[in-house]
């Protein structure tokens, strides 16, 4: 079977409309950004109100009403007639505001996601309180209220005091994670949690002669069903006080001295519930525990019981907290644990997953573990090099492809136009950035990506990448350049552009010369690379650099003071030759010396 690990890039309503095909996906769980820190007033401004600095930037919690929302209105209102009911009473209501721009975005791409599932699939959106009534009304009338399955609630938090404009609220520590299903069939694999501490105290509080803790069951029925009406024959020693035991091979028939007989029939109007092959197997297999009147109850074992089916209140999936070894820093992350526990319910190894809001990948990463296939689409290119990472991590031999970024000039023109800053972190990708800031709120400090290299004897070095998107440049960019690498006292810079760099700026970076401490031979300090040199393969002169690093945010270096006795003994024991590979570069394997 072909395997489908796909990666895209890119608005996920096109790559829905363009590349998913209608009931292809299994299982989806999407969870869409949302406004959990932004406020209400915020939320609910009216038309015309400006808004906020966070939200003119590329990728915000909330989405506002404009000419994108207005084209997902008109194809919402003319692909369903149930959901254009809803959205055109919501939106007399809530009129253009950023509220309404959500829900028609998101009803545009509920839509097509219905279209993507097979006839028994199933999907789970994630959000909070916030907009979870919104939503359900517009799933009712995607998916028809007869297909709601049920609403879980999560714990996502512990408890805290919550706190608005001067104000103190409830609490609020949980997610809505609304379960709806294509039809009225649909796969579904029991999942059980374990029992609770009181309960299995209460329950189990009997012990076996090796520590088993177990519960009587009663072995009566209500009513007749085979052989069910006959003496159960007990044991016991004559005047002892002590259980009865099941007698198997009928000694009362042949008493033996020093004990005693009996024959026990179940309770008035009430029969055995098994047969009596059935009671003496249970008794041979230490099933089989007698009152002191010798009536036989079952032993039910608490560690062969499969736990408490699963409900609708999930508090037992801890949350990711910081300094636990699953936080990537990703903003939005959710425990792995709880995709896995969707997936397992509602899907069977082989089946395909489609998540469209990916994020930092973990529905990916819990369908590939359970052997699962998978599409995920996300429209920051941050996020597919996060995944892209976290699969490496997991299974170095993972297989999957990656779609949408830019093959051509033409692409990183139309990325550079569509979004700046996406364009600017593919680019600080593409020459090796390992960190880049996932929020562009406020000013950058003229840095869209760097990399650490191991510089030998002189510690860790840093590059500083700045990306210019625009068709005009000069040389201002460069001097910009030039002064952040001196005031982060970085090694070296990287220029890259979408235009071609005037004579002034190539001048520019040229006068920045060499990096002065360098266990890597002569590397200009500060080069200018365009989109079109990319493309052709034509990429900066850079020392080896690691593999990227993981985290939201750029790590600061923690630069090792380098040390003259080191780089003299370094250069005794090599003669300054071995530490060159054929092309020039210092062999990494002298890097960490004296690390």
């Amino acid at each position: 079977m072909t395997k489908k690990n796909k990666l895209y890039f890119g608005d996920n309503l096109e790559v829905l409309r363009d590349h998913i095909k209608a009931e292809t996906v299994d299982l989806v769980y999407l969870d869409p950004p949302f406004n959990s820190n932004a406020s209400y007033n915020v939320l609910f401004k009216e038309r015309g109100g400006a808004p906020t600095q966070s939200q003119a930037e590329a990728f915000c919690d909330t989405w506002t009403w404009g000419p994108s929302a207005e084209r997902a209105f008109d194809d919402v209102i003319a692909a369903n007639e149930d959901v254009s009911l809803v959205m055109r009473g919501l939106r007399s209501w809530l009129r253009e505001s950023a509220i309404m721009a959500y829900i028609t975005m998101m009803a545009a791409r509920l839509i097509e996601l219905r279209r993507a599932l097979k006839p028994t699939g199933s999907l789970y959106l994630h959000c909070d309180p916030t907009a979870s009534h919104y939503l359900k009304l517009v799933l009712d009338a995607v998916f028809g209220p007869k297909n709601f399955r049920s609403e879980i609630i999560w714990k996502r938090s512990s408890a805290h005091s919550d706190t608005k404009q001067g104000r103190k609220l409830h609490g609020h520590i949980h997610d809505v994670i609304l379960f709806y299903t294509k039809s009225d069939e649909w796969t579904w694999n029991n999942v059980y949690t374990p029992y609770d501490e009181a309960y299995v105290e209460r329950d189990y509080r009997l012990l076996d002669e090796n520590g088993r803790r177990f519960r009587r069951g009663d072995l009566t029925a209500a009513k007749p069903g085979g052989d069910v009406e006959y003496d159960w024959r007990v044991k016991k020693l004559l005047g002892a006080r002590e259980r009865w035991a099941a007698d198997t091979d009928d000694e009362y028939l042949r008493p033996r001295s020093g004990w005693e007989y009996k024959a026990v029939r179940p309770y008035k109007r009430r029969f055995w519930a098994y047969s009596k092959a059935n009671m003496k197997q249970f008794a041979k297999e230490g099933r089989l525990r007698h009152t002191f009147e010798g009536m036989p109850e079952y032993k039910r074992y608490l560690d062969e019981m499969p736990g408490v089916p699963l409900q609708d209140l999930w508090t037992d999936v801890t949350p990711i907290i910081a300094g636990t070894q699953e936080r990537l820093g990703y903003p939005t992350q959710k425990p792995l644990a709880l995709l896995e526990r969707i997936i397992s319910a509602s899907s069977n190894p082989g089946d395909l997953i489609l998540d469209p809001f990916c994020g930092c990948g973990t529905t990916i990463h819990a369908a590939h573990k359970s052997g699962r296939q998978w599409l995920g689409i996300d429209v920051t290119h941050y996020a597919v090099t996060l995944i892209e990472q976290r699969l490496k991590d997991h299974d170095r031999s993972a297989a999957f492809t990656v779609h949408g970024r830019p093959a051509s000039l033409a692409d990183a023109r139309a990325l550079a136009q569509r979004d700046k800053h996406q364009f600017q972190w593919w680019a600080a990708w593409f020459v090796g950035a390992q960190s880049y800031r996932e929020e562009k709120r406020g000013p950058d400090r003229g840095i869209d990506g760097s990399a650490l290299f191991a510089n030998g004897p002189y510690g860790h070095g840093r590059i500083i990448i700045s990306v210019k998107g625009g068709e005009n440049v000069g040389v201002a960019m460069v001097r910009e350049l030039r002064a952040v690498i001196e005031r982060e006292e970085a090694e070296m810079g990287i220029l890259i552009t979408l235009a071609e760099p005037t004579q002034s700026m190539i001048a520019e970076a040229t006068a920045a010369g060499f990096v002065k401490k360098s266990a890597h031979g002569r590397l200009p300090r500060l080069q200018i690379v365009t989109a079109a040199d990319l493309f052709a393969g034509r990429l900066p002169h850079l020392p080896p650099l690691p593999e990227p690093l993981t985290g939201v945010r750029p790590r600061a270096a923690t630069r090792r003071k380098h040390d003259p006795k080191q780089l003299q003994l370094l250069l005794s024991f090599t003669g300054n030759r071995t530490l060159k590979n054929k092309e020039g570069f210092v062999d990494p394997r002298y890097m960490q010396f004296g690390s």
